[in-house]
């Protein structure tokens, strides 16, 4: 194939925006490939390849993945993303419903979003309670959310605020590819804990482990905050979890019961896997 060709396909064709409460990426343009990730509501993601009645995007985490073309909607030339603007606010609880009224009972929601999702502010009741913001959707439809759902602040989380966080989401289930409160993975967890942080982490365990913007330390000098990594080897590295202090450590697993849970290092199931531990240089 004509090496210009292959860099064609392989450049951006076009930004879009994700209008599903939630968007599973695949390994192929088919429903029936493997989920490899997920993005949230309102991203705006980077158009590399459409086939059929799919498209191959990257997310601002630069994960690729393929995503049915009515998951999105395109970005016009000149556009600004959604929710980028000074006005926004990220949904601080597990998740939000967005109503088409500001009122609970009228109608049912028209669309219920996970944690972290960013939304823009279009205006604002301001009751005895002022319980209620209006906000645009990526579609331009207008809808309204309780205040109590949602933050303006941006500040970054310290060590013990995220490991706070973390333990709101024990029980959460666990999702392959999973990257949000609907479910998350091993490391669409740790990446969430350390985004909200301020920091930019790989999304899968073993580029996490070998990022540069790590350093080792060995396990007696474990504190709280530090991402432990697990397998059959350095090389094969296949989970990771946070240790929060006390020899514990928290991780979204499979092993005896498939949610958010604490484990202890000191169980032999984990003990023995424990194959590198990371800190931030």
């Amino acid at each position: 194939m004509n090496a210009l060709f292959v860099l064609a396909l392989t450049m951006a064709i076009s930004e879009a925006v994700l209008i599903r409460p939630l968007t599973d990426m695949y390994s192929g343009p088919d429903e029936n490939a493997d989920v490899v990730s997920q993005a949230l509501y309102g991203t705006t993601v980077a158009v590399l390849e459409e086939r059929g009645e799919w498209a191959k995007i990257r997310t601002p985490d630069d994960y690729p993945g393929w995503i049915p073309l009515s998951a999105m909607r395109r970005v016009r030339e000149g556009e600004k993303p959604y929710a980028s603007g000074t006005l926004v606010v990220r949904v601080e609880s597990m998740f939000a419903n967005l109503y088409r009224d500001p009122d609970v009972t009228r109608h049912k929601p028209l669309l219920t979003v996970a944690f972290e999702t960013k939304l823009e502010v279009s205006g604002e009741v301001t009751g005895d309670e002022e319980r209620w913001l209006e906000i645009r959707l990526p579609d331009g439809r207008k809808a309204w959310v309780q205040r109590g759902d949602v933050t303006f602040e941006t500040k970054p989380l310290s060590v013990d605020a995220a490991i706070a966080v973390a333990k709101r989401f024990l029980g959460l289930p666990y999702y392959w590819g999973g990257t949000s409160t609907f479910g998350y993975d091993c490391s669409g967890f740790t990446q969430m804990l350390y985004r909200r942080m301020g920091v930019a982490i790989p999304r899968d365990s073993r580029p996490q482990a070998r990022w540069e913007g790590f350093r080792p330390v060995g396990r007696p000098e474990l504190r709280p905050g530090d991402l432990l990594y697990f397998g059959s080897s350095p090389e094969k590295i296949s989970h990771t979890g946070m240790y929060i202090g006390g020899g514990e450590f928290i991780h979204a697993t499979t092993h005896e019961r498939p949610v958010v849970q604490i484990s202890r290092l000191d169980e032999a199931h984990w003990s023995g896997l424990l194959v590198a531990c990371r800190r931030l240089k």
